[in-house]
């Protein structure tokens, strides 16, 4: 946790009886809320609990039906976000609000740059104060260097930097680590904390539940639009958290493992793989309907060896049995074609096609299968794209709908059906469940179970120790772009994970 309990400071921002109706939907069902100068307050919840909704009401972009806001000792009602701006309240995103092709001080300063008395902007004044800014956070950074070159956990501290261009008194950071490594996400707690002792309120909203046990002092979960509970986080633990947010105890949210027959050959065999510098020497197998797992620290190679195994990152050296066929010079295309599917850690980045439909989204792989000759077959790829939304009952318009405007778990699922549907013999899941709630979570997980009962050979990455435990009946842990060692059965555990990632074969 963050420490010792604030005690009993003023609330900064105190919400009574917030309630907010969309066509069809009331987001928010009589909700309150209050968070304190000083204290850093999570705000958790499955996606469609009214987490953004409550966000957005408390910056002003959204105005309630009914209720009261009371910001810093006065009732308040926005007309817009840029008048809680000025009155203090901060809200960074997931998604940056930044200009790539301008520089670290002038996003700054963007729109209340310093000017000289002729009028122009005083470019030296603007890049001493923001380097006093950037050291106020305690973060090291070139005010000259352009936003395009610097890297996510830099321009995140950019983000919150603007904010401090004022008076801040309420911050609110949505899923600010996941797209952080674990030291750039320790880099930003250390942030939280300064901000914190400085008497900002901060507003946390985060699917890593580890993170809220490490930084939060007092936790609020919305179920459904309404309030679910509001509690001190030293006075619970990560069971009775989850039991809030899905109405389920933690040893329900994983489907009971199953142990692949002992007389199969296996799906993949890998011997002696290298791709320079992060995968050096790596050997396993992999069985049909087996659900293992591929864990290691930041920078172990975990998915260095996905890339490799898939044809997406050169190899130099190994040899490779897919099916018991060699497989040692493949490409993304022949993996495909062969039956191996990879979800990738970054569904934007590398998995969705954001610009188009969601029938396409599901159906890319297979496109071959549509085609006439002279154009495709919309007809057929539409309904094969609605037999994979039924298949894992992902909440959707229709095929034809915006992929880009899906929750984060739905957007995962589209992926378990384009994958599922083109691959039978194994799948690579890198980060499964990155950037999705804990109910998402529960539906992903039974899908990885029922794809390995059909009996498909499935390799889980995850960051997250307590998935991996929770899903593998074994795991390899790599260190150092090597298997450091492998764990099975009952002796699969957070510890005897993080002792073969940690320690080296001589120690």
């Amino acid at each position: 946790m963050a420490g010792a309990w604030i005690g009993r400071r003023a609330g900064m921002i105190e919400l009574e009886g917030i309630t907010k109706v969309f066509p069809g939907v009331k987001s928010l069902d009589s909700v309150d809320f209050e968070a304190r100068s000083g204290e850093v307050h999570a705000l958790l919840g499955e996606n469609g609990a009214g987490k953004s909704t409550l966000i957005k009401t408390i910056a002003g972009a959204y105005i309630p039906e009914e209720g009261t806001i009371r910001f810093d000792g006065e009732e308040r009602s926005w007309s817009s976000p840029g008048e809680s701006k000025d009155a203090g309240i901060h809200v960074i995103y997931q998604e940056f609000v930044l200009f790539p092709e301008l520089s670290v001080a002038e996003n700054i300063f963007i729109g209340e740059a310093p000017k000289t008395r002729f009028g122009t902007i005083s470019y030296a004044t603007m890049y001493s104060r923001a380097s006093d800014i950037l050291d106020r956070l305690g973060h090291s950074l070139d005010p000259r260097a352009l936003v395009r070159e610097i890297s996510i956990a830099d321009q995140q501290m950019v983000e919150i930097a603007k904010a401090l261009v004022g008076e801040v008194k309420l911050l609110v950071l949505d899923e600010p680590t996941a797209l952080l490594s674990e030291r750039e996400a320790n880099l930003l707690f250390e942030c939280v904390m300064r901000l914190r002792e400085d008497g900002v309120c901060i507003i946390y909203i985060s699917h890593r539940l580890e993170e809220i046990f490490r930084i939060a002092d007092r936790v609020t979960v919305l179920k459904d639009g309404k309030l679910a509970g509001v509690r001190q986080v030293s006075q619970m633990d990560r069971d009775q958290l989850v039991e809030m947010m899905v109405g389920r105890e933690l040893t329900d949210v994983f489907p009971p493992k199953v142990l692949p027959g002992k007389d199969t050959a296996p799906v993949l065999s890998v011997r002696n793989l290298r791709a320079p510098p992060l995968v050096r020497d790596v050997s396993f197998d992999l069985y049909p309907g087996e659900v293992a797992g591929l864990a290691g620290l930041v920078g172990a190679g975990r998915s260095a060896v996905a890339h490799a195994l898939f044809g997406s990152l050169a190899r130099t050296d190994g040899a490779v049995m897919l099916a018991g066929e060699s497989f040692n010079n493949p490409s993304p295309r022949e993996a495909i074609d062969r039956g191996f599917g990879f979800l990738t850690e970054d569904r934007k980045a590398e998995g969705l096609m954001l610009l188009l439909d969601i029938s396409v989204n599901v159906t890319a792989p297979a496109i071959h299968e549509f085609s006439t000759g002279v154009g495709m077959n919309r007809t057929a790829e539409i309904q094969a794209a609605q037999d994979e939304i039924q298949r894992f009952r992902i909440a959707v318009p229709s095929p034809l709908g915006d992929v880009s405007k899906l929750s984060g778990g739905n957007q995962q699922k589209i992926l378990f059906g384009r994958w599922s549907r083109a691959c039978h013999r194994m799948l690579i899941l890198d980060e499964p469940t990155r950037g999705v709630d804990v109910g998402a979570k529960v539906e992903i997980y039974e899908i990885i179970r029922k794809l390995a009962d059909e009996g498909a050979g499935i390799l889980v990455i995850s960051s997250e120790l307590l998935e991996v435990v929770g899903l593998c009946t074994r795991v390899l842990v790599m260190r150092e772009g090597r298997i450091s060692g492998e764990v099975t059965g009952d002796a699969v555990s957070e510890t005897s994970i993080m002792r073969l990632a940690t320690v080296s074969a001589a120690a």
